[in-house]
């Protein structure tokens, strides 16, 4: 049914452009009219008071503190929206940028990770000046859609750090094309739009990002250039940039609603449910609730595969990872303390316990979580257990 609804408004778009031109209206009339009246705008801010009904979903928190920081998220996603369609959405002159950052947060987001994003045009071809730097992980993903389509980001090509071939000092060279390349090659397809650049630390303390830049090719110098703005472009990105915020925190919160039927557990979650939203696909995630109370805290107990990485967090009902600019709320395989026979215990809780590998709740009583392996040889299942924090102390 779903698929034949998206085929029917595909339809209905196609014979109301043929409907338009039939009377004379070019796509570029009705922008241009949107604009004037003032009507692109208004949708946009409709939009946005529509977007509130995410933080009703059933199963939401309906706190104070929760809802607020529902609203906080909500005016973040705002902000990655008008930078992603508005201001960086020029296929032509992609830029690299930051969209999910130390305060801007979405689905789970790593506080590991330094993503970075890009406008692109299946159509066209690019290529990315890198150099690697210090950074642990780095991996390139191409993307059709956007959260705000209901249909996640699914991939259209992906390749990694050590699948790139790079000089002594590594420095790179990748071309993005929907026409298969000889050497390093990012795959895309026409229905490509989005560039997502995951740049993984072991600890940001000591290493460095790589150093990235993406500019078009194979085309006339003019064209590598931004083009003016349009009415169309303008009312295309406001569309878009209100459907995200309408439709991100639909599709998490029906997450973290489904995800408090295992509270304080950690099932694996669904492979080709995280590859169609934009997932990484050499990562294994583990999704839940928690939920503590003061006197209490949650002991996450497993033996790591062998991988290239692993880390667990914890994030608020919204799926924004918590504030770890100040507080300790995740760990991974570099920064965690390892027991006998590499078992890993991890301690969830209000309040330090004096033990190794506390993660701190940062002022929240319950919200979402995350494990996550990368390139796995096997995927172990964590244990978990609600007990008294006095038991703990010694």
């Amino acid at each position: 049914m779903r698929k034949l609804g998206i085929g029917l408004l595909s339809l209905f778009r196609r014979m109301s452009l043929l409907i338009r031109r039939f009377r004379g209206r070019t796509v570029e009339d009705v922008a241009a009219h949107r604009i004037v009246s003032g009507k692109t705008w208004d949708e946009f801010c409709d939009s946005l008071k529509a977007a509130g009904a995410g933080l009703q979903f059933p199963g939401a928190p309906q706190d104070p503190f929760n809802q607020a920081e529902g609203y906080r998220y909500l005016s973040r996603i705002a902000r990655a929206g008008l930078m992603a369609f508005v201001e960086h959405a020029d296929a032509n002159a992609p830029v690299l940028h930051r969209v999910v950052d130390e305060v801007t947060k979405l689905g789970a987001d790593n506080p590991d990770n330094f993503y970075q994003t890009a406008a692109l045009n299946g159509n066209y071809e690019y290529k990315i000046y890198g150099q690697r730097n210090t950074i642990a992980y780095l991996s390139f993903g191409t993307q059709s859609g956007h959260y705000g389509q209901g249909r996640g980001l699914p991939p259209t090509g992906y390749i990694e750090s050590d699948e790139i071939k790079m000089d002594a000092s590594g420095r790179f060279e990748l071309i993005l094309s929907s026409k298969p390349q000889s050497g390093n090659w990012l795959p895309m397809t026409t229905e490509t739009g989005t560039l997502v650049v995951r740049q993984t630390f072991l600890d940001r303390t000591v290493e460095t990002p790589a150093e990235l830049r993406i500019e078009r090719i194979n085309c006339p110098e003019h064209e590598r250039h931004p083009a003016p703005l349009t009415p169309v472009k303008l009312d295309e990105g406001l569309k878009k940039a209100g459907a995200l915020v309408a439709g991100a925190p639909l599709l998490f919160s029906k997450w973290a609603r489904d995800f408090q039927k295992h509270s304080n557990m950690l099932p694996m979650f669904d492979p080709e449910v995280s590859r169609a939203a934009g997932g990484d696909p050499n990562i294994i995630y583990y999704h839940s609730h928690w939920a503590i109370a003061e006197d209490e805290a949650l002991l996450i107990e497993v033996t790591p595969p062998e991988c290239e990485y692993w880390n667990f967090q914890l994030n608020n009902y919204w799926m924004e990872s918590l504030d770890y600019r100040y507080h300790r709320i995740h760990t991974n395989k570099h920064l965690a303390h390892y027991e006998d026979d590499n078992f890993v215990r991890l301690v969830v809780a209000h309040e330090d316990p004096g033990l190794p590998n506390w993660i701190d709740t940062a002022g929240h009583s319950s919200g979402t979580m995350c494990f996550r392996w990368v390139r796995a040889q096997e995927s172990p299942q964590p244990h978990t257990q609600l007990v008294k924090l006095s038991s703990l102390k010694s």
